[in-house]
């Protein structure tokens, strides 16, 4: 009997690694953007005293002003990361893979920087240039990595957005007296897996989202307002299914580290490097070395 349950717990023991290297945990970003942003300032300062006295037999009077003004445009590249478009791709990869899913901490622009009106009031006040802070970049992911906005988690998915493109047209029927108003968004972005040990990319590829909301107009109805909801949902679904679909295919060929396709994903089983089938575990998976 002690034999028996010593067995069992050297099997229990030897089995939860395994678990766990099958289901490696993935952080999935924000889609990171960059944009050119301009900015108007004006400045002034004014300084200004009088002096006057006056007696029976003598007056007096000191006036002093001084005034500086300075006016312009300031143009700097502004570093976010778009809040919308990701959860679909979770939810995809919750349901088609064995992922165990990390949530990361939003990107950390830094403290934020004195205004250019603010610079160039420092610059006229005590004439000196003053030093520009350097800021986080938005897509430097190992430095964010080492930064620790992924905690706990194996693999970074790092989406950056490339285009974004909404579209608004009416084009008329031809042989009718109706019209079509078609509105609709068109989304691209580039994603790259990346293990947070080793910073080795295990999958990168290019993926697209579109939505659209399409209304028949005729002569009697007035030009209605779009359903951008629905637009946006549609942009959102088919990009995680693209996403969903490229990710799972690399992993595929790489063959092998815990990146795991679930059985009944729509998913072809992949071959390895070596040309010998991909090994499989109960689920049916794949893993990614």
């Amino acid at each position: 009997m002690r034999r028996l349950i010593g067995a069992l717990a050297a099997t229990t023991v030897w089995a939860l690694p395994v678990c766990a290297q099958q289901a490696p945990r993935v952080a999935v970003t924000d889609l990171a953007y960059t944009q050119a942003v301009a900015q108007y300032f004006e400045v002034a300062t004014e300084k200004s005293s009088s002096n006057v006295r006056a007696g029976m037999y003598s007056m007096s009077a000191t006036a002093q002003s001084q005034g500086t003004y300075v006016a312009g445009s300031y143009s700097y590249v502004e570093q976010r990361e778009l809040g919308s478009f990701t959860n679909d791709i979770k939810g995809a990869l919750l349901r088609g893979t064995t992922f165990r899913l990390v949530q990361g901490k939003p990107f950390d622009s830094g403290s934020p920087q004195p205004s250019k009106a603010e610079q160039v009031l420092n610059q006229v006040q005590t004439g000196k240039v003053a030093a520009q802070v350097k800021q986080p970049q938005v897509h430097d992911i190992v430095s964010r990595i080492r930064k620790g906005e992924f905690n706990g988690a194996e693999y970074v998915l790092f989406g950056t957005l490339t285009s974004l493109q909404f579209r608004d047209t009416v084009s008329s029927l031809q042989g009718t007296t109706s019209a079509s108003h078609v509105y609709s968004l068109d989304l691209v972005a580039d994603f790259s897996l990346i293990s947070t040990k080793t910073f080795e990319i295990k999958a990168a590829f290019s993926a697209q989202g579109a939505g659209s909301d399409i209304k028949l107009l005729n002569n009697r109805v007035e030009l209605l307002p779009p359903n951008r909801g629905k637009v946006m949902r549609e942009t959102s679904q088919s990009l995680a299914k693209s996403v969903f679909e490229q990710l799972t295919e690399q992993l595929q060929i790489v063959g092998g580290s815990g990146a795991v396709v679930r059985s009944g994903a729509p998913v072809q089983m992949g071959v390895s490097p070596s040309g010998a089938p991909a090994s499989t575990a109960q689920e049916g998976v794949v893993i990614l070395r």
